[in-house]
């Protein structure tokens, strides 16, 4: 008897054991190394000084222990002037670092435009994002010093759509609505549109989203 309960506290024992190697290994794996945080900072340094001017800054890096962005550590900029933030990062294919700038600030233009909109049609606690290629500069070849209005391109964003409350049967041609608001005052002529029902907590009002490319 003794030795069978000797034989489980063992078990038990190495199994505990265990738990906290797994428990700490996986404290170290969120914290990130400090020597790859001052490579990005040192790399995203030169590459401001070579792609931006005094307007911008470096304020702070990222890194990504869950595996949301093809890049582990990344540089956050803003620019000063009107603190639109951004990242600098290494491309996954070429190594060579890029910068989401283009992609913000277009993203920011947009749904500031589409925000007044947004609240009269569907409530005041309606918010709506946009999401543009992360690298839609180095793509478009746009010089990030001159970057234009995203008028002047043929973009195709998703567009989100976050309602604090249930679904209702005039929703759909409230959307359609929408994306009509779009096209016509040439916002944006193609796209996607998602919407979700989510409550200002957080909770998830509706299972299904709605959405529609156009």
């Amino acid at each position: 008897m003794r030795k069978t309960v000797k034989i489980i506290l063992g078990i038990l024992g190495v199994v505990f054991l265990g738990m906290v190697v797994l428990v700490i290994l996986f404290n170290l794996s969120m914290k990130p190394d400090p020597d790859s945080e001052e490579k990005i900072r040192q790399e995203a340094g030169r590459y401001l000084e070579a792609n931006f001017n005094d307007d911008f800054e470096l304020y702070d890096t990222l890194y990504d222990n869950m595996g949301n962005f093809e890049f582990e550590y990344a540089a956050k900029v803003r620019e000063i002037r009107s603190n639109i933030e951004f990242l600098v990062y290494p491309d996954a294919e070429t190594e060579q670092l890029v910068d989401t700038y283009v992609s913000d600030k277009w993203s920011d233009e947009l749904e500031e435009e589409m925000s007044p909109y947004v609240r009269q049609a569907f409530g005041e606690s309606a918010v709506v994002y946009v999401y543009i290629d992360d690298e839609i500069g180095a793509a478009l070849n746009i010089d990030p010093l001159n970057p234009g209005s995203f008028k002047n391109y043929n973009l195709e964003p998703t567009v989100r759509l976050d309602i604090p409350r249930k679904r209702m049967e005039s929703d759909e041609e409230r959307f359609t609505d929408f994306i009509s608001y779009l096209t016509d005052e040439d916002i944006l002529q193609h796209g996607q549109l998602i919407v979700s029902y989510v409550a200002e907590t957080g909770e998830i009002l509706e299972d299904k989203e709605w959405s529609r490319e156009f």
